[in-house]
Protein backbone atom coordinates (compact mmCIF):
# COMPACT_ATOMS: atom_id res chain seq x y z
CA UNK A 1 0.00 0.00 0.00
CA UNK A 2 1.15 3.55 -0.87
CA UNK A 3 1.36 5.84 1.94
CA UNK A 4 0.12 9.66 2.28
CA UNK A 5 -0.93 11.94 4.19
CA UNK A 6 -2.26 15.81 3.91
CA UNK A 7 -0.88 19.56 5.38
CA UNK A 8 -3.12 22.22 4.80
CA UNK A 9 -1.49 25.29 3.91
CA UNK A 10 -2.49 28.76 4.90
CA UNK A 11 -4.78 29.03 2.08
CA UNK A 12 -6.61 26.39 3.46
CA UNK A 13 -6.03 23.89 0.67
CA UNK A 14 -5.30 20.06 1.75
CA UNK A 15 -1.32 19.52 0.13
CA UNK A 16 -0.93 15.69 -0.07
CA UNK A 17 2.63 14.67 1.26
CA UNK A 18 4.75 11.81 1.46
CA UNK A 19 3.62 9.54 4.71
CA UNK A 20 0.66 6.97 6.10
CA UNK A 21 -2.23 4.97 6.18
CA UNK A 22 -6.03 4.70 6.07
CA UNK A 23 -8.93 6.33 7.28
CA UNK A 24 -11.99 4.19 8.95
CA UNK A 25 -15.46 4.73 8.67
CA UNK A 26 -18.34 2.82 10.12
CA UNK A 27 -22.36 3.17 10.65
CA UNK A 28 -25.11 0.68 11.49
CA UNK A 29 -25.56 0.66 7.56
CA UNK A 30 -25.49 3.02 4.57
CA UNK A 31 -26.21 6.72 6.33
CA UNK A 32 -22.62 7.00 6.95
CA UNK A 33 -22.01 7.32 3.21
CA UNK A 34 -23.13 10.86 3.65
CA UNK A 35 -19.96 11.71 6.27
CA UNK A 36 -17.90 9.66 3.44
CA UNK A 37 -18.60 12.37 0.78
CA UNK A 38 -17.19 15.27 3.02
CA UNK A 39 -14.50 13.49 3.97
CA UNK A 40 -13.55 12.86 0.37
CA UNK A 41 -14.16 16.05 -0.41
CA UNK A 42 -12.00 17.31 2.09
CA UNK A 43 -9.01 14.38 1.11
CA UNK A 44 -9.33 13.15 -1.77
CA UNK A 45 -6.61 10.84 -2.02
CA UNK A 46 -6.85 9.28 1.20
CA UNK A 47 -7.81 5.28 1.46
CA UNK A 48 -10.89 4.89 2.44
CA UNK A 49 -12.61 1.22 4.49
CA UNK A 50 -16.17 2.30 5.40
CA UNK A 51 -18.02 -0.34 7.02
CA UNK A 52 -22.12 -0.54 7.23
CA UNK A 53 -23.36 -3.11 9.83
CA UNK A 54 -26.54 -4.00 8.12
CA UNK A 55 -26.54 -6.97 10.30
CA UNK A 56 -27.60 -5.08 13.55
CA UNK A 57 -29.09 -2.21 12.03
CA UNK A 58 -30.69 -0.07 12.90
CA UNK A 59 -28.73 1.19 16.35
CA UNK A 60 -31.37 3.57 17.67
CA UNK A 61 -33.00 0.63 19.34
CA UNK A 62 -30.77 -1.12 20.86
CA UNK A 63 -28.94 -1.33 24.16
CA UNK A 64 -26.07 0.76 24.84
CA UNK A 65 -24.26 -2.16 25.70
CA UNK A 66 -24.63 -4.17 22.43
CA UNK A 67 -23.81 -0.62 20.76
CA UNK A 68 -20.34 -0.61 22.10
CA UNK A 69 -19.95 -4.50 21.89
CA UNK A 70 -20.67 -3.63 17.81
CA UNK A 71 -18.25 -0.29 17.93
CA UNK A 72 -15.67 -2.18 19.52
CA UNK A 73 -15.62 -5.98 16.80
CA UNK A 74 -15.41 -3.22 13.97
CA UNK A 75 -12.44 -0.73 15.16
CA UNK A 76 -10.88 -3.63 15.75
CA UNK A 77 -10.83 -5.40 12.76
CA UNK A 78 -10.26 -1.88 11.25
CA UNK A 79 -7.13 -1.07 13.39
CA UNK A 80 -6.12 -4.86 12.02
CA UNK A 81 -6.12 -3.20 8.70
CA UNK A 82 -4.32 -0.07 9.51
CA UNK A 83 -6.92 2.36 9.66
CA UNK A 84 -4.95 5.73 10.96
CA UNK A 85 -8.39 7.07 12.05
CA UNK A 86 -11.90 5.94 12.56
CA UNK A 87 -14.85 8.38 11.92
CA UNK A 88 -17.62 6.71 14.12
CA UNK A 89 -20.66 8.01 11.35
CA UNK A 90 -23.37 7.74 13.04
CA UNK A 91 -24.59 9.69 16.23
CA UNK A 92 -26.14 7.07 18.21
CA UNK A 93 -22.77 4.88 18.31
CA UNK A 94 -21.23 8.16 18.86
CA UNK A 95 -23.38 9.05 21.83
CA UNK A 96 -23.11 5.07 23.29
CA UNK A 97 -19.60 4.37 22.43
CA UNK A 98 -17.09 6.56 21.49
CA UNK A 99 -15.89 7.53 25.18
CA UNK A 100 -15.47 3.47 25.59
CA UNK A 101 -13.57 3.51 22.35
CA UNK A 102 -11.27 6.44 23.34
CA UNK A 103 -10.56 4.81 26.40
CA UNK A 104 -9.99 0.97 24.46
CA UNK A 105 -7.49 1.69 21.42
CA UNK A 106 -5.01 4.18 20.98
CA UNK A 107 -5.89 5.70 17.73
CA UNK A 108 -7.77 9.00 17.23
CA UNK A 109 -11.78 8.47 16.98
CA UNK A 110 -13.79 11.41 15.46
CA UNK A 111 -17.82 11.12 16.04
CA UNK A 112 -20.64 13.03 14.98
CA UNK A 113 -21.38 16.14 17.20
CA UNK A 114 -25.09 17.19 17.60
CA UNK A 115 -25.09 20.98 15.65
CA UNK A 116 -27.54 22.01 18.23
CA UNK A 117 -24.96 25.13 18.39
CA UNK A 118 -24.89 26.23 14.79
CA UNK A 119 -29.04 25.30 14.79
CA UNK A 120 -29.29 28.00 18.02
CA UNK A 121 -26.87 31.12 16.76
CA UNK A 122 -28.84 30.72 13.47
CA UNK A 123 -32.33 30.57 14.51
CA UNK A 124 -34.31 33.97 14.36
CA UNK A 125 -37.58 32.72 15.48
CA UNK A 126 -36.35 31.04 18.62
CA UNK A 127 -37.11 27.79 17.84
CA UNK A 128 -35.22 24.75 16.03
CA UNK A 129 -36.20 21.58 15.15
CA UNK A 130 -34.16 18.20 16.02
CA UNK A 131 -34.65 15.17 14.15
CA UNK A 132 -32.69 12.01 15.63
CA UNK A 133 -32.73 8.72 17.09
CA UNK A 134 -34.08 7.59 20.27
CA UNK A 135 -30.01 6.64 21.16
CA UNK A 136 -28.84 10.14 20.16
CA UNK A 137 -31.48 11.98 22.35
CA UNK A 138 -30.60 9.89 25.40
CA UNK A 139 -26.82 10.63 25.08
CA UNK A 140 -24.94 12.92 27.59
CA UNK A 141 -23.65 14.75 24.48
CA UNK A 142 -27.07 15.80 23.01
CA UNK A 143 -28.37 16.72 26.75
CA UNK A 144 -25.08 18.66 27.76
CA UNK A 145 -24.83 20.49 24.41
CA UNK A 146 -28.70 21.23 24.05
CA UNK A 147 -28.85 22.33 27.57
CA UNK A 148 -25.67 24.48 27.11
CA UNK A 149 -26.84 25.96 23.47
CA UNK A 150 -30.27 26.48 23.00
CA UNK A 151 -32.32 25.86 26.37
CA UNK A 152 -30.01 28.00 28.95
CA UNK A 153 -30.76 30.48 25.91
CA UNK A 154 -34.04 30.13 25.69
CA UNK A 155 -33.99 28.65 22.50
CA UNK A 156 -36.65 26.22 21.92
CA UNK A 157 -36.02 22.58 20.83
CA UNK A 158 -38.84 20.54 18.92
CA UNK A 159 -37.20 16.98 19.17
CA UNK A 160 -38.57 14.25 17.05
CA UNK A 161 -37.27 10.43 16.84
CA UNK A 162 -37.79 10.03 13.01
CA UNK A 163 -38.54 6.25 13.70
CA UNK A 164 -39.15 4.71 9.92
CA UNK A 165 -36.01 6.67 8.46
CA UNK A 166 -33.06 4.73 8.72
CA UNK A 167 -35.13 1.92 6.85
CA UNK A 168 -36.49 3.94 4.38
CA UNK A 169 -33.16 4.74 3.30
CA UNK A 170 -31.68 1.45 3.58
CA UNK A 171 -34.03 -0.28 1.83
CA UNK A 172 -34.01 2.67 -1.08
CA UNK A 173 -37.13 4.04 -0.53
CA UNK A 174 -36.54 7.48 0.07
CA UNK A 175 -38.80 8.84 -2.34
CA UNK A 176 -41.72 7.02 -1.94
CA UNK A 177 -45.19 7.92 -0.23
CA UNK A 178 -44.50 6.58 3.02
CA UNK A 179 -41.11 8.68 3.44
CA UNK A 180 -43.18 11.52 2.42
CA UNK A 181 -45.70 10.42 5.05
CA UNK A 182 -43.24 10.38 7.64
CA UNK A 183 -41.15 13.16 6.91
CA UNK A 184 -44.16 15.23 6.87
CA UNK A 185 -45.25 13.79 10.54
CA UNK A 186 -41.98 14.63 11.96
CA UNK A 187 -41.06 18.16 9.81
CA UNK A 188 -44.93 19.83 10.25
CA UNK A 189 -44.77 20.21 14.19
CA UNK A 190 -41.19 22.12 14.24
CA UNK A 191 -42.97 24.06 11.50
CA UNK A 192 -46.44 24.84 13.50
CA UNK A 193 -44.21 25.49 16.42
CA UNK A 194 -42.23 27.89 14.83
CA UNK A 195 -38.97 26.42 13.82
CA UNK A 196 -36.64 27.72 10.94
CA UNK A 197 -34.04 25.55 10.78
CA UNK A 198 -33.91 21.50 11.76
CA UNK A 199 -31.04 19.65 12.44
CA UNK A 200 -30.07 16.47 10.98
CA UNK A 201 -29.06 14.03 14.25
CA UNK A 202 -28.41 10.75 12.11
CA UNK A 203 -26.15 10.51 9.00
CA UNK A 204 -29.08 8.11 7.09
CA UNK A 205 -30.99 11.79 7.10
CA UNK A 206 -29.59 13.64 4.15
CA UNK A 207 -30.59 11.16 1.90
CA UNK A 208 -34.03 12.48 3.20
CA UNK A 209 -32.81 16.44 2.52
CA UNK A 210 -34.63 16.54 -0.82
CA UNK A 211 -37.90 15.32 0.76
CA UNK A 212 -37.57 17.52 3.99
CA UNK A 213 -37.19 20.72 1.41
CA UNK A 214 -40.18 19.60 -0.28
CA UNK A 215 -42.57 20.34 2.44
CA UNK A 216 -40.07 22.64 4.38
CA UNK A 217 -40.26 26.79 3.55
CA UNK A 218 -37.65 28.01 1.26
CA UNK A 219 -35.92 29.96 3.98
CA UNK A 220 -35.81 26.53 5.83
CA UNK A 221 -32.51 25.84 7.23
CA UNK A 222 -31.32 22.11 7.24
CA UNK A 223 -28.32 21.45 9.28
CA UNK A 224 -25.66 18.78 7.97
CA UNK A 225 -22.95 18.51 10.58
CA UNK A 226 -21.23 16.05 8.21
CA UNK A 227 -18.74 18.60 6.85
CA UNK A 228 -17.91 20.02 9.93
CA UNK A 229 -17.20 16.61 11.17
CA UNK A 230 -15.02 15.69 8.13
CA UNK A 231 -13.00 19.17 8.80
CA UNK A 232 -12.52 18.08 12.19
CA UNK A 233 -11.26 14.88 11.47
CA UNK A 234 -8.83 16.28 8.84
CA UNK A 235 -7.27 18.48 11.18
CA UNK A 236 -7.10 15.63 14.00
CA UNK A 237 -5.32 13.28 11.24
CA UNK A 238 -3.01 15.95 10.60
CA UNK A 239 -1.98 16.45 14.14
CA UNK A 240 -1.58 13.17 14.67
CA UNK A 241 0.66 12.79 11.81
CA UNK A 242 3.14 15.82 13.02
CA UNK A 243 3.11 14.36 16.32
CA UNK A 244 4.32 11.17 15.00
CA UNK A 245 7.45 12.92 13.40
CA UNK A 246 6.22 12.29 9.94
CA UNK A 247 7.93 15.20 7.50
CA UNK A 248 6.34 18.04 5.84
CA UNK A 249 8.50 17.47 3.29
CA UNK A 250 7.43 15.45 -0.11
CA UNK A 251 6.07 15.70 -3.08
CA UNK A 252 2.45 16.06 -4.45
CA UNK A 253 0.52 13.44 -5.82
CA UNK A 254 -2.77 14.74 -6.86
CA UNK A 255 -3.29 11.89 -9.36
CA UNK A 256 -3.04 9.11 -7.02
CA UNK A 257 -6.01 6.65 -7.62
CA UNK A 258 -7.44 6.06 -3.82
CA UNK A 259 -8.49 2.21 -2.95
CA UNK A 260 -11.87 2.65 -1.49
CA UNK A 261 -13.58 -0.62 0.32
CA UNK A 262 -17.35 -0.24 1.31
CA UNK A 263 -18.03 -3.69 3.44
CA UNK A 264 -21.27 -4.35 4.92
CA UNK A 265 -22.05 -7.09 7.52
CA UNK A 266 -25.71 -7.60 6.23
CA UNK A 267 -26.58 -10.54 3.03
CA UNK A 268 -27.77 -7.43 0.64
CA UNK A 269 -25.42 -4.78 -0.73
CA UNK A 270 -27.93 -3.33 -3.97
CA UNK A 271 -28.65 -0.44 -2.16
CA UNK A 272 -25.48 0.15 -0.44
CA UNK A 273 -23.46 -0.01 -4.00
CA UNK A 274 -26.71 2.39 -5.08
CA UNK A 275 -25.79 4.95 -2.63
CA UNK A 276 -22.25 4.83 -2.83
CA UNK A 277 -22.67 5.51 -6.74
CA UNK A 278 -25.34 8.74 -6.15
CA UNK A 279 -22.52 9.81 -3.55
CA UNK A 280 -19.88 9.49 -6.42
CA UNK A 281 -21.93 11.49 -8.67
CA UNK A 282 -22.56 14.09 -6.17
CA UNK A 283 -18.96 14.63 -5.61
CA UNK A 284 -18.18 14.37 -9.28
CA UNK A 285 -20.70 17.34 -10.08
CA UNK A 286 -19.04 19.22 -7.04
CA UNK A 287 -15.74 19.79 -9.41
CA UNK A 288 -13.47 19.42 -6.26
CA UNK A 289 -11.38 16.44 -7.72
CA UNK A 290 -9.52 15.54 -10.35
CA UNK A 291 -10.35 12.78 -13.24
CA UNK A 292 -8.10 10.23 -11.66
CA UNK A 293 -9.26 10.95 -7.89
CA UNK A 294 -13.15 10.64 -9.64
CA UNK A 295 -11.72 7.17 -11.21
CA UNK A 296 -10.16 5.77 -8.14
CA UNK A 297 -13.63 6.24 -6.48
CA UNK A 298 -15.85 4.73 -9.51
CA UNK A 299 -13.38 1.62 -8.78
CA UNK A 300 -14.42 0.79 -5.16
CA UNK A 301 -13.80 -2.63 -3.73
CA UNK A 302 -17.43 -4.15 -2.39
CA UNK A 303 -16.78 -7.06 0.41
CA UNK A 304 -19.08 -9.11 2.75
CA UNK A 305 -18.34 -8.98 6.17
CA UNK A 306 -18.93 -11.66 9.11
CA UNK A 307 -17.74 -9.58 12.01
Amino acid sequence: MQHFCYICADNGNWTLLNAVLMIGIFDSGAGGLSVWKELVKLMPSEDYYYISDAAYCPYGPKSKEMIIKRAVSISRFLIERKAEIIVVACNTATAAAIEYLRQTFDIPFVGMEPAVKPAAAMTKTGVIGVLATQGTFKGSLYLATSEKYARKKQVKIIERVGEGLVELVESGNTDSPEAERLVKKYIDPMLEAGADCVVLGCTHYPFLEKLIRRFAPENFNIINPAPAVAKRAGMLLRQTRTNDGHGTSGTSCLTRKPKITIATTGSKSDVLKKLAETVVDEIEASCLLNESQILGLRKKNFVSLDI
